[in-house]
């Protein structure tokens, strides 16, 4: 029987480029090729997304200015980079492990349902393990290369983020996000710690900036999700208490935000730049915490705007960090 095996003559009477016979080993091995490679994109894909990159990115930005106002300039390259890599890492440790401990409620939640521990692209033995090794080499990383203080701090923010509000905190009460806050404010002690291998009330006022921005921040996103949380079984504010209510209290945290922001400036030795950013970066956030009260009082005035509110905090945090960073390059 005639095979393919043998080039056929094309009309040079040069033998032309040799056909796979259909079902060949040719034929399969680039198809095979290109499905494993996107089952092992989809694996890591599905690793990276337990860690929560976008919640990372946002710890990070606090993470550098605080670290270049402790050193008073700019404080070498490979620090930060230590620092932001062990920070990376501890992070996505404590976020692998909620997404572990909140596998349950993650599926009863429509903004959570697709995580990898809910679809199963990820077993909960290889989430824990996962998150655990992260962990480790957090630590392991801040302590060689960094500091022994930094590697507590660093131990310390994950242990308050999975076992303070994760396995505490969250199911029990609606202040659950005020002190499992406590997490996403070490970033910066942990920068400070990097740089000065001390802390100093300079990165208290900083750690408090984030404290009391975080309720003004979350909540928004939680009057969006409200039936999300409602169907869990979360008792986030907005569950438990009307609109009025989470946006009187997002302006009483609001306001001590920015007292906060303020106090840094004598604290720090910041330039008149800086108190006037951090001023108008108050006034313009307050205001748009006021705005929600008014519409949720008078529902005439409009929707109440939460996730306007929830994006304004995320560029008030970052424009302020910015704004930390600059004022010490200033040269007055």
């Amino acid at each position: 029987m005639h095979t393919t095996s043998q080039a056929p003559i094309d009309g040079t009477g040069v033998p032309s480029r040799t056909v796979p016979t259909p079902g060949s080993a040719d034929e399969t091995a680039r198809p095979s090729a290109a499905v494993a490679a996107r089952g092992v994109r989809a694996r890591v894909g599905a690793y990276v997304a337990l860690t929560k990159p976008r919640i990372i990115e946002l710890l990070l930005v606090t993470t550098v200015p605080t670290m270049i106002l402790a050193a008073g300039g700019f404080p070498g390259f490979w620090l930060v980079v230590a620092t932001l890599v062990g920070g990376t890492l501890a992070a996505a440790s404590a976020n692998v492990y909620n997404c572990y401990l909140d596998r349950d409620i993650d599926e009863m939640m429509n903004r959570t349902k697709r995580r990898p521990l809910v679809t199963g692209e990820v077993t909960p033995r290889a989430a824990l393990v996962f998150a655990t090794v992260l962990g480790v080499v957090a630590l392991v990383w801040f302590a060689v290369l960094v500091n022994a203080l930094s590697a507590w701090l660093t131990f310390a923010a994950i242990a308050i983020y999975v076992v303070g509000y994760t396995m505490i905190l969250k199911r029990r009460t609606p202040q659950n996000i005020v002190w499992g806050g406590i997490a996403g404010c070490m970033p910066v002690f942990i920068g400070w710690s990097a740089v000065a291998d001390s802390l100093s009330w300079a990165a208290v006022a900083l750690f408090l900036v984030i404290f009391f921005w975080t309720p003004p921040h979350y909540w928004p996103l939680s009057i969006k999700f409200k039936r999300d949380y409602e169907n869990a079984g979360v008792p986030m504010l907005p569950v438990v208490a009307d609109d009025r209510k989470v946006a009187r209290e997002m302006i009483v945290y609001g306001l001590a935000m920015v007292a906060s922001s303020l106090a840094l400036w004598p604290l720090a030795g910041m330039t008149w730049v800086y108190g006037v950013v951090a001023t108008v970066l108050g006034v313009w956030f307050m205001t748009s915490c006021v705005t929600m009260l008014r519409r949720a009082q008078d529902p005439s005035r409009g929707k109440i705007g939460a996730m306007k509110v929830f994006h304004a905090s995320i560029t008030y945090l970052t424009l302020l960090f910015v704004a930390v960073a600059v004022d010490v390059f200033l040269p007055f």
